[in-house]
């Protein structure tokens, strides 16, 4: 309802049978520790997924590992361009730069305004022309409906509009992928279903969009691919109707 056509870039990707992530025969690990296996992910460009399980089935460590902050062993194990089994760690910015990242409890620096979050995060991810950042934190903030707010602080917002400043965020560098770990787990039925329209409309814009969720109200309204995390294994169900 708020997006506009901000991925414009990648629609004409959506047209390929390329995946954006391919894992084959995967094991994920933490700290050395297997997490999961016989790890068998595809998504494609444009693709909206749902990633469901208990708590403590392995749902963020699967996440973790497509950005690589846990380690894969895999006959394939490729993420927008990426080998998570071979990369290096000088190439892992380069990688998370096409992974826009929301999390359950924003991750919001609280004595910054929404503006200075957003420039924090570009400034950081190397851009510098004062002008370019200001156009595209504009841009960001009005695709998510918060185009004036760009002068509160974090405190100043209801959970749902730091949500939606966390989400701002995430599209910053016009990412393939964006990974939403929880993103509703701390808001009320009603921001949740306004979050995950949000993000399912910007899948439709052309970036794929993988979220972990409790929330099967909010999945059966708006529809997609559903994997299931359980016994150590991630395995998709029957697609929803």
């Amino acid at each position: 309802m708020y997006l506009r056509p901000f991925f414009s870039f990648y629609l004409h990707i959506m047209s390929t049978s390329q995946a954006l992530v391919q894992i084959v025969n995967g094991s994920v690990f933490h700290d050395k520790i297997p997490v999961l296996s016989q790890l068998n992910f595809q998504m494609h460009p444009g693709e909206f997924v749902y990633l469901i399980g208990k708590s403590g089935s392995g749902k963020s460590s699967f996440m973790k590992t497509l950005y690589a902050d846990h380690d894969i062993q895999a006959d394939e194990a490729d993420c927008c361009g990426y080998n998570l089994k071979t990369i290096k760690q000088k190439e892992v910015p380069f990688l998370r730069r096409k992974i826009g990242i929301v999390f359950q409890e924003f991750e919001l620096l609280h004595d910054r305004t929404v503006n200075e979050n957003l420039e924090f995060v570009l400034q950081a991810t190397g851009w510098k022309d004062a002008n370019a950042i200001r156009s595209r934190i504009e841009s960001s903030l009005d695709s998510v409906g918060l185009n004036n707010k760009g002068l509160q602080k974090p405190h100043q917002l209801s959970g749902g509009e730091r949500q939606r400043v966390a989400i701002a965020r995430a599209l910053l560098n016009t990412p393939m992928l964006i990974i939403a770990d929880e993103p509703t787990g701390n808001l009320d039925p009603q921001m949740s279903l306004e979050i995950t329209e949000l993000l399912y409309q910007i899948s439709l814009s052309g970036t794929a969009v993988l979220m972990a969720s409790h929330d099967y109200v909010a999945m059966q309204q708006f529809k997609g691919k559903v994997w299931v995390c359980e016994e150590g294994k991630i395995q998709t169900a029957s697609p929803q109707a």
